[in-house]
């Protein structure tokens, strides 16, 4: 196992480049101060760095440890030579947890997980592939893969390019569109985290995203599930929840006032949600 500290990791958090399955993969953990928790895998939506999540972790309980970490190509992790399905995304996930064990305090047989938008279709086939090492999941502003209620064109279309991580004014312009409901502003400060993002990787994504769908089998996912949606969210319509929320047989329905990225520009409102759920014993 390869293991290299990273310069310029955030206060509270350390990052490393393990080596999982022969390819560099960055991860960052946030050690929490009681190891009887079990630890948070955070997975992010398409195009982003782990950067992006830094609002949520900053007021999460620090008692529990957070896990983030950049997919193939993104932020800086190597790249794949060709676009990895969802189910193999979600096996190095599965061994990147792995890797961790021994060099922090928590244990990572079994894990809570949250899905922000595209990270949610990992989340939910984590919760498929290792169900017992899935603790509680949490599915924030996600639908069921290529079998959902879609966006409206113009939203889809925006979302085809990785061009608002790379140009500020294209985001503004295009933010418009894609994240109605949201402050403009708390956007462009969730933005001005994250790495930019080629457009290569972006269509790994894609592809990944195209080719997977979970709808058929929600029903065989067994752990806890919130599934937590705004209900001014233009690319994941809020009939996504709903629909999710009946199929889950242990799930549930949380919706709040804004739009997709919601639990990232109003950390402090929702996280408290996350964390009530997460906590019931």
């Amino acid at each position: 196992m390869e293991i290299v500290p990273v310069e310029g990791a955030r206060e509270g958090s350390t990052e490393r480049i393990l080596s999982v399955a022969g390819r560099r993969v960055r991860v960052a953990v946030r050690p929490g101060t009681d190891p009887a928790l079990r630890p948070l895998v955070l997975v992010n939506g398409i195009g982003a760095s782990l950067e992006l999540l830094e609002p949520l972790v900053e007021v999460l309980d620090p008692r529990r440890e957070v896990v983030r970490f950049d997919v193939p190509g993104i932020g800086r992790s190597q790249a794949s030579a060709v676009p990895l399905p969802m189910a193999a995304l979600t096996t190095l996930l599965a061994d990147l947890l792995d890797q961790l064990d021994g060099l922090t305090a928590a244990k990572h047989g079994v894990v809570d997980v949250l899905g922000l938008s595209w990270g949610g279709g990992i989340a939910q086939q984590f919760a498929l592939q290792y169900p017992r090492r899935t603790g509680r999941l949490v599915l924030v502003s996600t639908g069921t893969g290529v079998m959902m209620v879609p966006a409206r064109l113009g939203v889809l279309a925006r979302m085809l390019t990785p061009r608002r991580y790379n140009d500020p004014t294209y985001r503004r312009s295009a933010g418009r569109e894609i994240y109605h409901g949201e402050d403009g502003d708390a956007v462009d400060a969730v933005f001005a985290r994250v790495r930019p993002v080629t457009a290569k990787a972006y269509l790994h994504q894609l592809f990944a995203l195209t080719t997977w769908t979970s709808l058929p089998v929600l029903p065989l996912i067994g752990a806890p599930t919130l599934v937590l949606a705004g209900r001014r969210d233009p690319v994941i319509p809020v009939v996504n929840a709903h629909l999710m929320g009946s199929l889950l047989p242990r799930g549930e329905v949380h919706l709040h006032d804004g739009g997709h990225l919601g639990i990232l520009t109003r950390p402090r409102v929702l996280a408290p949600v996350v964390e009530e759920f997460l906590n019931r014993t």
